[in-house]
């Protein structure tokens, strides 16, 4: 069942019963409000999701593959695109808009704006830093993951955030 087939739900329900958000920080107010997406709402959340699936911030890096500073720059890049995303749909995607924000300011902004500081004094260049940032880019990425399937959820499609690792059981 999708969030388009409930009744009534409210915002916290969605977000702290459903897809267990504990740590985001919203007010009263907002969580009790109910949570009903359009189909801006959805189209939105569908274009969101797509990005999110190929991104590094949703998939694995191996501990030699990639490069710490592209993989912060990808992750920042979210920014962008979501706000893209909301001036195109503009305000008929409010209920989108309310939850892209609060990820953008409480779980993607204190990674990038700690990761942009450290990297500008060298942090990529020192293994125990890098060390540091993977195991920090792993959480953000679990909660990354989480969202991208309330995208999905919001966007009432199959969510296949996990498709490669249920690949990798048939193995």
């Amino acid at each position: 069942m999708t969030a388009n087939d409930k009744k009534r739900t409210k915002w916290g329900e969605w977000l702290f019963e459903t897809w267990g958000m504990t740590y985001l920080k919203i007010k009263l107010p907002f969580a009790e409000a109910d949570f009903i997406p359009m189909d801006a709402d959805r189209d939105a959340a569908w274009e969101l999701y797509i990005e999110m699936l190929t991104r590094i911030a949703t998939q694995d890096l191996e501990r030699h593959d990639g490069d710490e500073r592209t993989a912060l720059t990808s992750i920042y890049s979210l920014f962008d695109t979501t706000r893209d995303i909301i001036r195109r749909h503009g305000r008929k995607c409010g209920e989108f808009s309310k939850i892209a924000i609060i990820v953008l300011n409480h779980i993607v902004r204190p990674f990038t704006s700690k990761w942009h500081r450290a990297s500008l004094a060298g942090a990529f260049e020192d293994p125990g830093q890098q060390k540091i940032f993977r195991q920090e880019l792993e959480l953000i990425q679990s909660r990354l993951k989480t969202y991208t399937k309330m995208l999905a959820d919001m966007a009432g499609v199959e969510d296949l955030t996990d498709i490669e690792e249920e690949k990798d059981l048939r193995e």
